[in-house]
């Protein structure tokens, strides 16, 4: 951790990412674990609509994202970019609070929101093109330090946003302080990001729009991204069945559920800086790491008391760090010379990854339970691996045979 810190403190871009990047973790987890609860309870949508809604804003926001990526290497100005997808969170997250109503939570949920969540995509970009310049020896450093903003978001602003609303009849005021990260995110952008980025970069036909997707969509890249997706999908199959299994098979409780889900992501953010500062090629480090995952997963599907759940935080930290972290610096390296499009592809790569995982658990629970769904994921995961290493190893090979 110690030699992972100042290589992304070095470069005051990337520190004010690091902020950035934590006030945008900040609105979605003031948000996050109330969304539903606001949509469905407080502004009486239905349980399908709801499901529905979140499907098409994921599509919608990997659309947006894969567009604003494209943009980002035409124009080369990201300080723009920014400004105008943050101010989409600030009069999103605004209007459901100003305006508590169905049609507003939808077109909050639907545009404003998707377009809003690009900035991931971008600020990833940004550092990306930093450590390019740089000649991309710290790229994984800064990455993960840039990730693990979020995670201290993550860890720190849902128990501090529960301490404020406890008592209060609506969950609402949550969508008001994600408005004002939003706000204090713009000025941060505004006031701090430098305004002079460089000319633009020259176009060429790889800028143009149509020809972006077809890399994208290309063997060599999407293929790869599938991989990833299937070694990810990991992480969302853990989190669909995990407290399933601790107040099922495990006979714990809802407290035990909220404890160990604590422990995993304060010990995440501490192992992001260890993977970092490990520095194993991207590759090795995920064939470690969801060969990991998937003991952890099969042996969370075994387990029969709440102290088993308990001993595997430690595996569980320790994998999953990784495999938040990691893929980043993979997926980007998938288009390394485009930091936009390249960074682009982390929207894609959750989106794919959050519908296997949901084809897993649908698959699962309808010929086992919910341990044998968990030892599914881990399966799933470890196909991933073969298909990456498989991908990885023929694309080395041609590249010999280039040579």
């Amino acid at each position: 951790m110690t030699s992972t810190l100042p290589i992304a403190f070095r470069h005051p871009v990337v520190r004010l990412s690091m902020i950035a990047i934590f006030l945008f973790g900040f609105t979605g987890a003031a948000t996050g674990p109330y969304q539903s609860v606001i949509g469905i309870t407080e502004l009486g949508l239905s349980n399908g609509f709801y499901s529905i809604l979140i499907f098409v804003a994921a599509a919608v926001n990997v659309i947006v994202s894969l567009w604003v990526g494209v943009l980002a290497d035409r124009i080369g100005n990201y300080r723009v970019l920014l400004m105008t997808v943050i101010s989409f969170g600030v009069f999103g997250y605004g209007l459901v609070y100003a305006a508590p109503v169905p049609a507003s939570f939808v077109l909050c949920t639907l545009v404003m929101l998707p377009v809003y969540n690009s900035m991931t995509s971008l600020l990833f970009a940004k550092v990306r093109s930093i450590a390019n310049a740089e000649g991309g020896r710290d790229a994984a450093a800064i990455n993960s330090s840039v990730r693990a903003a979020i995670s201290v978001a993550w860890v720190l602003v849902p128990g501090l946003v529960a301490l404020v609303l406890v008592g209060r009849g609506s969950m609402l005021p949550a969508y008001l302080l994600a408005c004002l990260g939003c706000i204090a995110n713009l000025a941060l952008i505004f006031f701090k990001l430098p305004t002079s980025e460089g000319p633009p970069p020259a176009k060429s036909h790889r800028h143009s729009y149509l020809a972006s997707f077809g890399e994208v969509f290309a063997p060599s890249v999407f293929g790869r991204l599938m991989a990833i997706s299937l070694i990810t999908s990991t992480l969302h199959v853990n989190t669909a069945v995990q407290p399933l299994i601790i107040t099922g098979a495990a006979r714990g409780t809802v407290t035990d559920i909220g404890v160990i889900v604590g422990i995993v992501a304060f010990l995440e953010v501490v192992f992001i800086f260890v993977w970092a500062r490990m520095q194993l090629r991207a590759v090795t480090a995920l064939a470690i790491s969801t060969g990991l995952y998937a003991v952890y997963l099969t042996l969370l599907g075994l387990s029969s008391a709440p102290w088993h759940v308990y001993a595997l935080t430690l595996l569980s930290a320790f994998a999953a760090a990784a495999l938040i972290s990691i893929p980043i610096t993979y997926i980007q390296d998938l288009i390394a010379d485009r930091p936009g499009l390249g960074s682009s592809l982390i929207s894609v790569n959750l989106f794919l990854s959050g519908g296997l995982s949901a084809i897993l658990f649908a698959i699962g629970t309808r010929f086992s339970d919910y341990s044998g769904t968990s030892i599914l994921g881990a399966f799933a995961g470890l196909i991933g691996l073969g298909l990456m290493l498989y991908l990885d190893v023929r694309g080395q090979g041609a590249s010999d045979n280039q040579r």
